[in-house]
Formats: structure tokens, C-alpha cells, sequence
């Protein structure tokens, strides 16, 4: 039996003992998840027997790191998918040594995932980077700053969770036009930078398809041209935060979705604490007649009383396809619509 998917964290250690010949079972591994603590023995096995790997995943812990990890990364053929996950910046020099090993594969590395700020200046060779997801839900005290610097001009998918919206934007302002898909998570908006976001990706994201991030009040405008502007917006996710914004707009913002949204746009998805009355989900739904037929996803811990019923109505008229109220915020995918 050769395997194509192993998963080697600190327990495998005592899970495996090879015997002569047995690294032939993992001579096909694809896709390795990998504590960089793992014993020399396991690892320089793998080195020796590995080097298809196309997707690799690194646990980087405070010590203990094994630098054999440099040796099995050198050794790959064809490395395309990378993700670093690091919650601290002990060993400062494994990570850098770990993190130059990986310029040998720029050419070929088309998505990486990192937790933190790098110790290197390694993914600026990643020239045919075509998907970079930032940051992670476990917030982690680090600087961005890196990001202006940086240019992918085939980026596609760009994720973030906690990264700031200065480094967002001037990361955005390099890319090509070629970006489809943002999703801009767990960080606060100020409503100056909020706008900046808004902008910026429709100055430089002409062909986005879908885009998750915070709409403050004062830029409710700004998302109109936004609109306008990203005619191939298929989904559209919306954060709500009543923290910075008490008492949200959300006529305002309907009645902007209802006249400005292009006839590819009919997937909402809306994360707020409080919704609006019954009677605006009834104007917006109204004003949405003759239109593709709305997917609608609401996550909220708010509850509307026969919220359900009119939705029904609205799914007979043909103005509503599908509906999803989330009450729990249960983990979803960003961009499904089931």
C-alpha cells in the first residue's frame, strides 16, 4: 500500500517504527501535515523517501524544531501548496533558514498560509502566487507592515483574519487586477480606512467575484460604487459591527443592493447582532422583484418572530431561492450558499 496523505504531529513519533522497506508506503505522499518537532529518524526517513509532495503543512513550535525539515523541503520536486503555522516568534534563526529553504520552490508555489509576520523577505519571490491567506483565528501579536511591499501580480484569493486594513490596502493597491475573491476578517475599521478598503478594491479589483468584509455607516455610499464598479460580484458576505456603528443603516444599505447590484449579484450573506425590523426585510425583498432569485444566509444571535413565514412568501413569488438563518454562528463556509 502506497499512501498519498500523511499526518505526522508529535504523538506519530511513538505510532510508527519503520522496518526495511516500509518507506515505500510513503514514496507517493502528496500532501504531508507535519509537526517540524518530529524525530531525525522519521524525518530523514521521509527525506529519503519522499519527494512528490505537493502540499505541505508545518506546525512550528517555541523548540525543538528539527531542522531535517530544510532537508525535505529541498528535496521536493514540485511543491506548490505551503502553510506555516506559528502562534509565537521563538527561534528566530530555524524559521529563517525554514523560510529561505522555500525560496528554492517560488516557481512553482502558487498558495501559502502564514500565522504571523515573517522572519525573511521569502515570499516576494513567490511570483506566481495565486492564492495568500493571512493571519489566523488565534490572534497573534504581530506587525504586517511587510505587506506594501509585496506584489503577486496573479494573485486571485486573498484571505485575512486580524491583519490591519493599512497593510490590506497597500497589498491590494500592487496586485494586477486579477483578483476574484477577499475575504477580510476580525479586525476593526476605523471609518477612514474602511472607505480606503472599499475603494481600493474597486479601483484595482475589477473581476472580484466575491468579497467578505465590514461596511460601516459612513461608507454605505462607497459600497454603491463598489457595486458599480465589480460587475462579476457573485456573493456578497456583509459584517455588521453595532459596536462602531449602534444603529446601523439598513434601509440604506438595501435600498443600495436592490438598485445597484449587477444581475450576476444575488448571493447575501449578513453577520450582525441586531437586524433590522420586519418591515425592511419586506422592502428590500419588494424592491428585489424581477430579479435572480436571492440566496440569502443570515448569522445572527437576534431573532425576528415570523421572520420564517414571510420568507416563505417571498420563496412562493420567486424572489427568494434559498434561506439560511444561522442563530448559533455555527462555523459556515465564507462563500457557500446551500
Amino acid at each position: 500500500m502506497r499512501f498519498t496523505h500523511l499526518y505526522a504531529h508529535k504523538k506519530f513519533d511513538n505510532q510508527i517504527k519503520f522496518i526495511y522497506g516500509s518507506e515505500l508506503c510513503f514514496s507517493e505522499i502528496e500532501y504531508l501535515s507535519c509537526s517540524t518537532s518530529i524525530n531525525d529518524s522519521i524525518m530523514s526517513k521521509l527525506t529519503e523517501a519522499c519527494n512528490t509532495i505537493k502540499q505541505l503543512e508545518l506546525f512550528i513550535g517555541m523548540e525543538n524544531n528539527n531542522c531535517g525539515i530544510i532537508e525535505l523541503i529541498g528535496a521536493q520536486k514540485k511543491l506548490l501548496k505551503i502553510d506555516l503555522t506559528s502562534h509565537t516568534y521563538g527561534n528566530e534563526l530555524f524559521c529563517k533558514n525554514l523560510e529561505n529553504s522555500l525560496i528554492k520552490h517560488a516557481n512553482t508555489i502558487q498558495y501559502c498560509k502564514i500565522c504571523r509576520q515573517p522572519s525573511t523577505n521569502f515570499l516576494a519571490s513567490f511570483i506566481n502566487l495565486k492564492e495568500l491567506e493571512l493571519g489566523c483565528d488565534i490572534r497573534v501579536f504581530t506587525s504586517w507592515n511587510f505587506l506594501g511591499s509585496l506584489s503577486f501580480p496573479f494573485l486571485q484569493i486573498l484571505k485575512s483574519s486580524g491583519v490591519p486594513i493599512e497593510a490590506l490596502i497597500r497589498l491590494i493597491k500592487n496586485t494586477r487586477g486579477s483578483l476574484i475573491e477577499i475575504k477580510i476578517d476580525r479586525v476593526r475599521h476605523d471609518e477612514i480606512s474602511n472607505k480606503r478598503l472599499i475603494q481600493v478594491i474597486y479601483q484595482k479589483c475589477p473581476n472580484i467575484k466575491y468579497l467578505k468584509l465590514l461596511i460601516r455607516n459612513s461608507n454605505i455610499l462607497e459600497l454603491e460604487s463598489l457595486l458599480i464598479n465589480c460587475k462579476h460580484l457573485d456573493g456578497l458576505f456583509i459584517l455588521i459591527s453595532h459596536v462602531q456603528d449602534r444603529t446601523f443603516l439598513w434601509p440604506k444599505l438595501f435600498d443600495i443592493l436592490s438598485k445597484s447590484s449587477s444581475s450576476s449579484l444575488f448571493k447575501f450573506k449578513f453577520n450582525s447582532n441586531r437586524l433590522p425590523q420586519m418591515k425592511t426585510f419586506k422592502l428590500f425583498f419588494d424592491n428585489w422583484k424581477g430579479r435572480n432569485p436571492m440566496f440569502l444566509q443570515i448569522l445572527s444571535y437576534d431573532a425576528i418572530i415570523d421572520l420564517g413565514i414571510i420568507i416563505e412568501r417571498y420563496k412562493s413569488e420567486g424572489i427568494i431561492e434559498k434561506f439560511e438563518y444561522n442563530c448559533q454562528n455555527h462555523k459556515i463556509e465564507d462563500f457557500e450558499w446551500n
